[in-house]
């Protein structure tokens, strides 16, 4: 089994120094699902919707969720973002919005999490912004997409 690179030897969590590291170009991608009812998806892909434009503003809030991902997971380093891309489009069930999001930077560790982080802050931001007409809306499917860079190099998910 893999030894869990945020803990030391007596087992305490800690930041997973990266310094001797080599800089290198690192991109992760990631996405997430909401689901809700096809009366919500149309008040937003007809600009209906009370609140505005909701699927701008969860793209600049999981953009802006990338930028603070240190803030927000234990241990993450801080990373000078050079791309964060949040793309939202309207399910072909007619009842969802499909978030996709990818971030690169050319650094000493990877953007995983900031990817997860973006998709997940996205779609929060749509429940939201949309709750107040469907309660009912229900977020899944975050995952990660695929990775490139570092030592463990290119990494794709198996189609679900």
């Amino acid at each position: 089994m893999t030894r869990l690179t945020h803990l030391d030897d007596k087992g305490e969590a800690r930041m997973v120094d990266v310094t001797d590291k080599a800089a290198t170009e690192r991109e992760a991608r990631a996405e997430a699902t909401i689901r809700m009812a096809p009366e919500t998806l149309n008040m937003i892909v007809e600009g209906e919707h009370p609140k505005g434009d909701v699927l701008a503003v969860a793209r600049i809030a999981g953009i802006m969720a990338a930028k603070k991902t240190h803030d927000l997971i234990p241990l993450c380093h801080s990373l000078n973002l050079t791309s964060v891309k949040v793309e939202l489009a309207p399910g072909e069930d007619g009842a969802s919005v499909h978030i996709v999001t990818r971030c690169k930077l050319s650094g000493q560790t990877g953007v995983e999490m900031e990817a997860l982080t973006a998709a997940s802050v996205a779609a929060l931001t749509l429940y939201d912004m949309c709750k107040a007409v469907d309660r009912g809306m229900e977020i899944g499917s975050v995952r990660l997409l695929e990775k490139k860079g570092g030592r463990s190099g290119h990494w794709v998910a198996d189609k679900p």
